[in-house]
C-alpha cells in the first residue's frame, strides 16, 4: 500500500497520474489511428491524438512546476498495461480492436475525473494558469470521450451485424442508425 499523500506532494501525485495515463492515451491513438478497422474511427482517433498529444505538453508542463514527471504508480501501472496489451491484439481481429477502442474511452473518461480534481484544486489554490488548463482539458476529453464512445457504439453494430444490418458494406456510423 501506498504512503498517503497531502498538500502539495497530493499534486505532484495527481499530475504524475495524469501524465502517466495521458502518455497511455497518447501511445494507444498513434497505434489505433493506424490499425483500426472503421475508417471513421480512425479518422476520430487521429483528431484525438492532436488534441492530446498537445495536452500531453501542456500536463507536462505544468506538472514540472508541482515536481512531477509522469510516475507511474498503481492506478496508472495498471490502466497502462491494459491499454498496451489490448492495443497490441487490436490487429487480430475487430473484436480485439473493438476492446482496445474500449480501453481508450476508459481512459479518456479516467482524464475526465482528473480535469475535474484539478480544476477545482487550481481553484484552491488561486493558480489561474492551472485552473484555465484544468477546464480547457476537461472540457476538450469530456467532448473527445463522448466522439470515441459513440465510434464505439457504432463498431459494436458492425461487429454484430456483419452485413450492416443487411446493406452490404455499411460504415460503422450509417449502421449504428
Amino acid at each position: 500500500m501506498g504512503e498517503a499523500k497531502v498538500g502539495e506532494a497530493f499534486v505532484q501525485h495527481e499530475f504524475d497520474e495524469a501524465i502517466a495515463i495521458h502518455r497511455a492515451i497518447v501511445e494507444a491513438e498513434e497505434q489505433l489511428s493506424k490499425t483500426h478497422p472503421i475508417p471513421e474511427a480512425r479518422r476520430a482517433i487521429k483528431v484525438e491524438l492532436a488534441r492530446d498529444q498537445r495536452f500531453l505538453r501542456q500536463l507536462e508542463k505544468l506538472g514540472k512546476q508541482h515536481g512531477a514527471s509522469g510516475k507511474v504508480e498503481d492506478v496508472a501501472a495498471s490502466m497502462k498495461q491494459l491499454m498496451e496489451e489490448s492495443a497490441e491484439k487490436a490487429h487480430e481481429a475487430p473484436s480485439e480492436a473493438y476492446e482496445a477502442h474500449a480501453v481508450l474511452v476508459s481512459l479518456k473518461r479516467k482524464q475526465q475525473d482528473s480535469a475535474a480534481a484539478m480544476l477545482k484544486i487550481a481553484r484552491a489554490l488561486g493558480d489561474t494558469e492551472m485552473r484555465d488548463a484544468a477546464r480547457d482539458f476537461g472540457k476538450e476529453t469530456k467532448a473527445g470521450a463522448q466522439e470515441l464512445a459513440d465510434q464505439l457504439a457504432a463498431f459494436a453494430v458492425t461487429i454484430a451485424t456483419p452485413r450492416g444490418n443487411g446493406r452490404r458494406g455499411a460504415t460503422a456510423a450509417t449502421a449504428a442508425r
